[in-house]
């Protein structure tokens, strides 16, 4: 892991100010000679830099995207617990951690917090940006922010802006972390019970009724407690509380909230992703409850150069993670056709 130090004040959509940011970041494999083989992946609400161990279907060695081949980066975003400035962070004003007094984030912040990181690395061009979700949120909003730095787009399981579904979802998991006892206190472990209730929510959303019941079904029916689908859900709330925040969490659920690229351009959706002209490879999943395929269609329908692909998956949300083998399939197609109708000369110019 690497560490970006900003030293100076990050001012906030919101108004406030941090007065230094901190962004942890990792990166793969060589930059080639003319800085043209960027891949810089956003990665999801919990995950960390380190894209190879989270989205190993699609990002390692001999899969589609290569750091034999590719100069990969992933940063973590601001409000996070795995490096980047976060609740856990010290303020260096008061020299203690920030807690419930870090100031609210937005995804139009994270994405300004990795503009600042690409200056740094000195990378003018980025070949293709990608992310699913809240990555694919900052995608987006990073394609509006700097139309000339990406040359291509790769989103899954998103959208333009946050639904009132998800909007509800999340208002609902920081009902359930303010509902834990230890909730405000100034200690890491700090509302630890409601993140793992919070997460075993989420857990519901992420997947679907039809893949609950093809794996999680008892297959005992004389049972009366300790039933499967409870146990899958206490285990995956265990294994979030083992490796993140709960004050991070509630954060974070805050900025996917906010996420609304046309929020401060007009306030229509669709003028502004008629504005992102850029080749873009957009995937749906087609059991995805938490952001659904008309959400991805949408999408399609009014940025210009957009190629939809639906993938038929049971694994709902966390698809785009699970799937691929599927994924790869559809990118690698897409992959080919953009970067030989690039590489072709125009017959415009003098040969």
């Amino acid at each position: 892991m690497n560490y970006f130090q900003y030293n100076q004040p990050f001012t906030l959509e919101g108004g406030q100010t941090l007065p230094e940011i901190t962004i942890a970041y990792h990166t793969f494999g060589t930059l080639n000679a003319n800085k043209g083989n960027v891949v810089w992946i956003c990665h999801a609400l919990t995950a960390n830099s380190n894209v190879l161990d989270w989205w190993d279907g699609i990002a390692g060695e001999s899969k589609i995207i290569d750091p034999e081949r590719h100069f990969i980066v992933c940063a973590n975003i601001l409000g996070s617990c795995y490096g980047s400035t976060g609740p856990l962070s010290l303020n260096p004003d008061t020299q203690e951690p920030y807690y419930t007094s870090f100031p609210q984030v937005t995804i139009r912040d994270m994405v300004k917090a990795h503009i600042l990181l690409r200056e740094h690395l000195g990378l003018h061009k980025i070949h293709i940006l990608a992310g699913g979700s809240c990555g694919g949120y900052q995608v987006l909003e990073w394609a509006v922010a700097e139309p000339e730095v990406a040359e291509n787009l790769f989103v899954l399981a998103t959208s333009a802006a946050e639904s009132t579904w998800g909007i509800g979802i999340h208002t609902t998991q920081r009902l359930i972390l303010e509902a834990d006892g230890t909730w405000g206190e100034p200690s890491p472990t700090a509302g630890s019970k409601g993140l793992k209730a919070a997460r075993a929510l989420g857990t519901l959303t992420y997947r679907n009724y039809q893949i609950l019941a093809q794996k999680q079904t008892d297959p005992d029916p004389e049972k009366l407690d300790n039933y499967r689908v409870s146990s899958y859900l206490n285990y995956q709330g265990d294994k979030l509380v083992a490796r993140f925040n709960a004050y991070s969490y509630w954060f974070l659920t805050k900025a996917l909230d906010s996420h609304n690229l046309s929020r401060g351009r007009g306030g229509q959706l669709e003028p502004v992703l008629e504005k992102i002209r850029q080749k873009a490879l957009i995937i749906g999943i087609s059991s995805d409850i938490l952001c659904p395929v008309q959400e991805q269609q949408f999408l399609a329908q009014h940025l210009p150069n957009a190629t939809y692909v639906e993938i038929d998956s049971n694994f709902g949300h966390d698809g785009f993670i699970i799937e691929g083998e599927k994924i790869t399939k559809h990118f690698v197609a897409w992959l080919a056709e953009v970067e030989d109708e690039q590489l072709a000369p125009n017959p415009a110019l003098p040969l």
